[in-house]
């Protein structure tokens, strides 16, 4: 496995990517938890949501970055991130990982190589966020396992 920049002509792949990922949370857990009215009015969209959002994550120059992990043309995942330059800040968008390539260090590999690009640009805080449901519970494991810290937010919904 090699991780290589995004091109252009791979956004339609990471796309579809993104939307087989989290259809789990989006048609489990986040359907659950918000019932149907809220779902469907803050995510009923969700896979059209994601095909408006994903090409916008590459933006060199805008300091917007994706890379990704991949061998003999098999995407084993992606990441997104952004640098704010004037903070040196930086924010992981997005992490996406199939389920058939996980455990195998792809998004710890992938972590560390948008890492190593923020220092590059002078970044000294990033920041991530996911979510505190049960589906997301691996991913707030693993980004603690990279000496983030959890910061707990409360978000509250009301359907009027």
């Amino acid at each position: 496995m090699h991780i290589r920049a995004c091109e252009p002509a791979d956004l339609d792949r990471l796309t579809e990517l993104t939307i087989d990922v989290f259809q789990p949370f989006f048609d489990g857990s986040c359907r659950r938890m918000l019932g149907d009215q809220i779902f469907q009015h803050q995510h009923g969209a969700w896979a059209d949501d994601y095909r408006r959002s994903v090409p916008g994550f590459l933006a060199p120059s805008e300091h917007k970055y994706v890379a990704i992990a991949e061998d003999d043309d098999t995407i084993h995942g992606y990441v997104a991130w952004q640098v704010d330059i004037d903070r040196r800040h930086g924010t992981i968008e997005i992490l996406a990982v199939p389920e058939a390539s996980r455990r195998q260090q792809v998004a710890r590999s992938l972590c560390e190589h948008v890492f190593e690009a923020m220092r590059d640009e002078g970044v000294e805080v990033v920041d991530v966020g996911t979510g505190g449901d049960e589906f997301h519970a691996p991913a707030r494991g693993f980004y603690e396992s990279l000496g983030m810290r959890h910061v707990p937010v409360a978000v509250y919904l009301r359907a009027l």
